[in-house]
């Protein structure tokens, strides 16, 4: 017949036992999500950003190992002691309650034993889906290729700012001739635009040069060498001078 000593460690022995059994919940040691470098990170890249990510992924899933595996060992030892009173009850109706007490907490640590690995495996779950979130978002973060996201698109450049012109001398020396010939009206700021461009083909075209709108020594050259009489645009047509009010041609008469 056993005492109330033995009863007791050997609910103790067996709860222990439903424990160790239970307690299987553990912090991820990795991702099980497959992430390749992203475009244009070498290795060496990859491997540091993947190292950063793990301890992200395991200090956001901290601690619920631990938890998961509390309520396992609860779960466990409240079988067992439900166990042992049931067994103690059914003894002492048979003269036994020592004997029912042992039977009854070794029943009920197995059963708790197996109610608390099953939890612990569903809550393993849980944390390593949880652990493979955080690695997964912090390895997209660094531009690294994650399964089922696409890579992150880079900022567009910004175009390059075109720089401001300086005075071209031959520019100023062809607006201003240009300018004399009146062809075009303005100052000559020595930068070279559609104005200047225009005025330079009028003035080709009406000297009989090649028409291509473009300064050159040739062009600059017949621009000085131009009286300012007889630019172009100045020329215009004959007119036939007003007879005077009251006047009247005198007719010819056939002697």
């Amino acid at each position: 017949m056993i005492g109330r000593r033995g009863l007791k460690h050997s609910v103790y022995s067996i709860s222990a036992i439903g424990l160790l059994l239970a307690g299987c919940a553990q912090t991820p040691m990795g991702p099980t999500v497959q992430v390749m470098p992203g475009p244009g990170k070498t290795f060496d890249a990859f491997n540091t950003d993947q190292a950063m990510c793990k301890g992200y992924a395991s200090n956001a899933v901290q601690g619920q190992a631990d938890a998961a595996n509390q309520n396992a060992v609860g779960a466990a030892a409240l079988t067992t002691v439900i166990g042992a009173g049931l067994g103690a009850a059914v003894g002492a109706a048979a003269g036994n309650a020592g004997a029912g007490a042992a039977i009854g907490a070794g029943a009920g640590g197995a059963t708790g034993a197996g109610i608390g690995a099953q939890n612990s495996s569903i809550a393993q779950m849980g944390i390593q889906q949880q652990y493979d979130y955080a690695f997964s978002q912090c390895m997209y973060s660094k531009g690294e290729l994650v399964p089922g996201y696409a890579p992150i698109a880079s900022a567009p450049q910004p175009a390059p700012m075109r720089a401001v012109s300086a005075p071209d001398p031959n520019v100023r020396a062809a607006q201003a001739e240009l300018i004399r010939l009146h062809y075009l009206s303005g100052s000559a700021d020595g930068v070279f635009g559609p104005m200047t461009s225009n005025a330079i083909r009028a003035f080709e075209q009406a000297h009989g040069m090649p028409v291509d709108g473009a300064i050159s020594p040739p062009l600059l050259a017949r621009l000085q060498s131009t009286p300012t009489g007889n630019g172009a645009a100045m020329a215009a047509p004959p007119t036939t001078a007003a007879a005077p009010a009251g006047w009247v041609a005198p007719t010819t008469q056939t002697p």
